[in-house]
């Protein structure tokens, strides 16, 4: 049996996302942090084990509210490298249609591992394509996470509007509102665990204006609140995306979010970045969460979303590293210092600092997910920590340990524990054959674009 009481000994750094001294150390027993030390100080009961930190900076667990696991199949595939969101979803949706449940799988536990490795403990991710063969989609991505000891919030995403009827997507993607709802309502009352420690959370995501009717995001909207479940669409990321809603239902994004009743806290969004300074502070009255994607923002050109806007009117802010399509990684603490200079670009180097873009990444995601348990250490909270170290030679002449793994490019955890329970150590995600899982995913990404 591992020992349940655990004192994480002097760290050489940490960063809490709340301002708490923990330089003496962080005691967690039976998956909670029980105690978080200052200098100088021991734990107050007996019997624990100790884990000497001195050479580690001590995170939180990252968390990750915007993501598309299927998407590593397709990583920097040659025909889209250079095109911006709708093209480049349109010359994807024939491919993806073509997804199995062996593929899924592979996709899933490639993304989760590669997440775990960048420091990240809790996931959500964005599934919406679900063709002929892929009903069971969400259940596939729940063995997934079970599989990697990690935490998620799986949301059953949906397209019901096809190209026939004006949609960006094939018809062959697209599903029924009662299949869609009805699915919803079985993962929910089957997988959807709730308070705290909860491993597996369950939300309703219908993709985008673009591939949605609006009667499946008012159907949705009612069923989050009859079931207590959280809601989840992108918007505002691209011009053509605006452009599209207002000639299809004559209103900008976010009249169209409130028409359908989704501008309330129960929802975050993925992008968020084409807002007025009106729907800002709607934004904002409404407690609506935005995630910030940076890295897929850049790479298809999309725009910069207004961060500290944003937080200033009331909305939380989170990161996501998006689909592994448009990013093409899944690293949560790259995704974090990508945030911290595209952001700068924005409003300057004063405003948002290394600990602003941790902070979104760890706390102020666990906000999106409507979590208090998770994403800063604390007592009480669940012993969800990423360990990284500073021994490479990027490393080498850095002063300030917590700036220095954005500044530097810290890229992967030495260890990484989450409920307790060490699921990465020295650099290795134990229990899992990396190798052989690279080996049947590369085999599974060449058959899915040959067709």
């Amino acid at each position: 049996m591992p020992n349940t009481h655990i004192w994480i000994k002097t760290p050489l750094a940490t960063f809490t996302a709340n301002g708490l001294d923990a330089s003496g150390g962080i005691v967690v027993e039976h998956g909670v942090i029980s105690e978080i030390l200052g200098a100088g100080q021991q734990p107050a009961k007996p019997g624990y084990a100790v884990f000497d930190a001195r050479e580690h900076v001590v995170l939180p667990g990252l968390i990750n509210t915007h993501h598309h696991f299927y998407q590593t199949l397709t990583r920097a595939w040659g025909p889209v490298v250079n095109q911006p969101l709708f093209p480049w979803l349109k010359t994807l949706y024939p491919v993806w249609a073509r997804l199995t449940p062996e593929k899924l799988a592979l996709a899933s536990k490639v993304a989760l591992a590669e997440l775990l490795l960048s420091g990240c403990s809790t996931a959500a991710d964005h599934h919406y394509l679900f063709p002929g063969g892929l009903e069971n989609a969400i259940d596939v991505q729940v063995e997934a996470v079970r599989e990697l000891g990690m935490r998620a919030m799986l949301t059953r995403g949906s397209m019901s509007l096809g190209e026939a009827d004006g949609g960006l997507p094939p018809q062959q993607t697209v599903q029924q509102g009662q299949v869609i709802l009805e699915d919803s309502q079985r993962l929910i009352k089957q997988y959807h665990e709730r308070g705290e420690g909860a491993q597996i959370q369950i939300a309703l995501a219908p993709c985008s204006p673009f591939s949605v009717t609006q009667e499946i995001m008012r159907q949705s909207a009612d069923l989050a609140e009859e079931l207590d479940v959280r809601l989840h669409t992108h918007l505002a990321e691209t011009l053509d995306e605006e452009d599209f809603c207002l000639q299809r239902f004559g209103l900008r994004t976010v009249d169209y979010l409130d028409s359908v009743g989704w501008l309330s806290s129960r929802t975050w969004l993925a992008h968020g970045i084409h807002f007025n300074p009106d729907e800002i502070a709607r934004l904002g009255q409404a407690g609506t969460g935005i995630c910030h994607c940076p890295s897929s923002n850049m790479r298809l050109a999309s725009g910069i979303c207004p961060t500290i806007d944003l937080e200033a009117a009331g909305a939380p802010i989170g990161l996501g590293v998006d689909g592994s399509a448009s990013n093409d990684a899944s690293n949560m603490i790259l995704e974090a210092r990508q945030a911290l200079y595209i952001q700068r670009l924005r409003y300057g180097a004063e405003k948002i600092t290394p600990e602003l873009a941790l902070g979104w990444a760890s706390k102020g995601s666990a906000r999106l997910l409507g979590r208090t348990d998770i994403g800063e250490l604390a007592v009480g909270k669940q012993a969800d920590l990423a360990f990284f170290k500073l021994d490479e030679l990027r490393f080498s002449g850095s002063h300030d340990p917590v700036s220095a793994l954005l500044l530097c490019g810290a890229d992967r955890a030495d260890r990484m524990m989450i409920g307790g329970q060490w699921r990465v150590i020295d650099g290795q995600i134990e229990g899992l054959d990396v190798a052989q899982l690279i080996a049947d995913h590369r085999q599974a990404a060449k058959e899915l674009i040959a067709g």
